[in-house]
């Protein structure tokens, strides 16, 4: 497994991988910001279609089921497929579905169905695009660099969605939906053409046993599937150390996924603000997110990475918690202004060092199944943690939760450094 690692990873000497990547980072901040975009522009058409709460989280759950549904096979096919591929044909088949959702458009009254189907579909091809997207830094770039790479891919990607909200508020009153799924659409071509541009000759590492598997039937090529995925979750599960963060970050999800659903209700109910201060909290969340991940781009967090996870852990606990106490007044607003900063920006300090520490252990031919793996565990979280605020959050109210949950988070913290596997992470080896 070492062997395979050294093998196969580019060196430091290596420098046209400085310009592979900047080239899919170009594409893939223009996708990230056509679909930000028409992302915006679906939630307000539900919302002035139906205002109805309960259709928009049905189209939240639209959006990340097929994550957690497909997420763990995903990955098996993408590590038997050129990272080229994959990436082209996700984007390719997102761009296929906007350009449906604009032909029904153009022949009328946009049904909120078509919408959901279009958000469950388009999600179908994220879940390929994600794990591929995260397997490729490792297949370029030298292992030095990938913490601070994986915070420049923050950053690619909050960057992204900031502008695409600005963007969509100018955008759906004057032209409408059609216009973003024609961005969108266009956003997927300029991605593919980066790709392309990129010349990547990474991934497949599969495609000779895929090859000799195209003779046999249906039922032979779905058990070959979960044996490949069954060999990833096992390799996984060789590295302790990730393999407990995996589960700590399953608990985290679980509180931290309520978390972002009460945004607008503190804004609203508890300070008396208006949608525009909604907004402003969501932007300022954002803009966090930007800054965290360009110290971490710069910086690249300690030298312990195991310890950067928990310290962001503990600050996004301790932020949740300040939130929560912030009175029903205009400084208090101010105050969950702050805090909203400041949860954004230890967003990158907790995924970063965490993508980057796969991307450095896991042998590549199995880089993509156990990021789906990864994915599909930690999706489920954010059902589960929705489910059980609704039954809650309106009981106890939306200020008692964020307390609640910053004291969850910063004790998780302390239970992460605890464990004596993800402690001495970086000097762990596959068992």
């Amino acid at each position: 497994m070492a062997e395979s690692y050294d093998r196969n990873r580019p060196t430091e000497g290596s420098t046209s991988w400085v310009t592979k990547l900047a080239f899919v980072w170009g594409g893939e901040l223009v996708s990230v910001l056509t679909s930000s975009i028409l992302q915006m522009g679906f939630v307000w058409h539900i919302t002035l279609t139906t205002n109805s709460a309960s259709m928009l989280s049905l189209a939240s759950l639209a959006g990340f089921l097929p994550l957690a549904l497909i997420g763990t096979f995903a990955g098996t096919i993408v590590d038997r497929l050129p990272l080229k591929r994959t990436l082209i044909g996700a984007d390719l088949f997102i761009a296929a579905v906007s350009a449906v959702v604009a032909m029904v458009s153009l022949a009328g009254a946009l049904p909120v169905g078509v919408v959901m189907a279009a958000l469950f579909v388009r999600a179908i091809g994220s879940a390929f695009h994600t794990p591929a997207f995260q397997a490729l830094t490792p297949l370029v770039a030298p292992p030095e660099h990938l913490t601070r790479l994986a915070g420049v891919t923050q950053a690619v990607q909050s960057g992204g969605y900031i502008l695409g909200t600005a963007i969509a508020a100018v955008i759906y009153p004057l032209w409408g939906l059609t216009v973003m799924i024609a961005l969108d659409v266009a956003g997927a071509l300029f991605a593919t053409a980066a790709v392309l541009a990129a010349r990547l000759d990474v991934g497949g590492s599969a495609q000779d046993a895929s090859a000799g598997e195209r003779g046999l039937g249906f039922v032979a090529q779905v058990r070959a599937l979960a044996a490949e995925t069954a060999d990833g979750y096992r390799v996984l599960r060789g590295y302790r150390g990730l393999f407990a963060l995996l589960w700590c970050g399953f608990v985290f999800t679980l509180v931290f996924s309520p978390i972002s659903a009460l945004f607008p209700l503190m804004t609203l109910d508890h300070f008396g603000g208006t949608t525009g201060d909604a907004a402003t909290a969501e932007i300022v969340f954002s803009v966090g997110m930007i800054a965290g991940s360009t110290l971490l781009a710069g910086w690249g967090g300690f030298k312990n990475r195991a310890y950067t996870v928990c310290f962001a852990t503990a600050l996004y606990g301790f932020a949740t918690l300040v939130a929560g106490c912030a009175g029903p007044s205009a400084g208090g607003m101010q105050l969950f202004f702050v805090t909203s900063f400041l949860m954004g920006f230890s967003s990158p300090f907790y995924s970063g060092p965490q993508t980057a520490l796969m991307q450095e252990m896991i042998p590549p031919e199995f880089l993509g199944r156990v990021f789906g793996l990864y994915g599909a565990i930690v999706s489920w979280a954010m059902p589960l943690g929705l489910a059980f605020s609704s039954l809650f959050a309106d009981a106890v109210g939306a200020p008692a939760w964020f307390v609640g949950a910053g004291a969850a988070m910063m004790m998780l913290a302390v239970i992460t450094w605890a464990i004596p596997s993800i402690r001495c992470i970086e000097s762990e080896r596959a068992e």
